[in-house]
Formats: C-alpha cells, sequence, structure tokens
C-alpha cells in the first residue's frame, strides 16, 4: 500500500477503508463491486484514509441500494460544506444486479455487508459488497481453529526445509 500513498499520505488509488471484522463474522459466499456517491468533502476525508465500516450495512430504501451506518468523518480542511459522518450513501449497481441481490437477501436469509472501500485508478470511489450469511460461535471457533492450523503447518514446512 505504500506505493498508492504520496507524500501527503493522501491515497490516490488503493485502499481507503477495509472491515477486517466482517470475513470472521460472516461467511461470504460473493462479492460484487458497487460504485458510491459521494460529496466533495467526503472524497477528501476518504483520501485520508479515516472512514469506518466495522458497523455499516448495505440495504435498500424507496428501490435503491444505500450503505448505512458507515462512518465518514468530516474533512478538517476548511471546507465550508458539512456533512452528516452517518449519513446513508447510494450505491451505483446496475438494475439486473440490484433485483438479483435483494431476491437472494430476501429469500436466502443473506446480508449484504460492506468488506472495503477503494479507489481505481480513475480515482473513483468503489465499495466492496460481500454477500454472505452470519456466522454462530462455533463456526467461528472453527474458523480460528483452521487459520492457527495453517499457521501452525506453514510454520513447521518452513522450519523442515
Amino acid at each position: 500500500m505504500a506505493s498508492s500513498k504520496r507524500a501527503s499520505g493522501l491515497i490516490s488509488h488503493g485502499l481507503a477503508a477495509q472491515n477486517r471484522k466482517a470475513r470472521f463474522d460472516y461467511s461470504i459466499k460473493e462479492t460484487i463491486e458497487a460504485g458510491i456517491v459521494l460529496k466533495g468533502p467526503e472524497v477528501k476525508s476518504l483520501r485520508h484514509g479515516r472512514a469506518t465500516l466495522t458497523e455499516a450495512w448495505a440495504g435498500e430504501r424507496d428501490g435503491e441500494m444505500f450503505l448505512f451506518n458507515c462512518y465518514i468523518p468530516e474533512y478538517q480542511g476548511g471546507v465550508l460544506s458539512r456533512f452528516e459522518p452517518r449519513a446513508p450513501r447510494k450505491l451505483l449497481l446496475k438494475k439486473k444486479e440490484r433485483n438479483r441481490l435483494l431476491s437472494s437477501i430476501a429469500r436466502d436469509g443473506y446480508s449484504l455487508v460492506p468488506l472495503s472501500i477503494t479507489f481505481n485508478e480513475r480515482g473513483l470511489a468503489k465499495v466492496e459488497l460481500g454477500l454472505g450469511q452470519g456466522r454462530n460461535k462455533a463456526d467461528k471457533r472453527h474458523a480460528i481453529a483452521d487459520r492457527d492450523w495453517a499457521r501452525d503447518k506453514s510454520r513447521l514446512m518452513r522450519d523442515r526445509g
């Protein structure tokens, strides 16, 4: 990620925010990339990498998809236009994709969880959404055990040469 940062600390392209807890709490079946509608100061704040996705979720409102409870703090660079840090932000998806996601959420009991916010090569903000089911406590323990075993196995293989 050091290559995507300039000397001023701004992110021109690459990862702006990440929800690392989502892959632990949900078993992600599919990932979708969507555009997001932002105002100018929100983009500037995202470029500083200060957004939080831990409690965010995506859902439908009035036939459109929105990102709810995503925290983007106000930009402190002397901008006069203020915005609500936890305001719902519209997601840009194709109609066919949106209908497929909404039907799987309603029918199969899946959740739409934001995994990360990135800037692409053109400088546009994109949200990676994961379609997944929530894990219970036993599934989480199993995931921890698998991760620990994979780490120990790679350590043993490395030591053996």
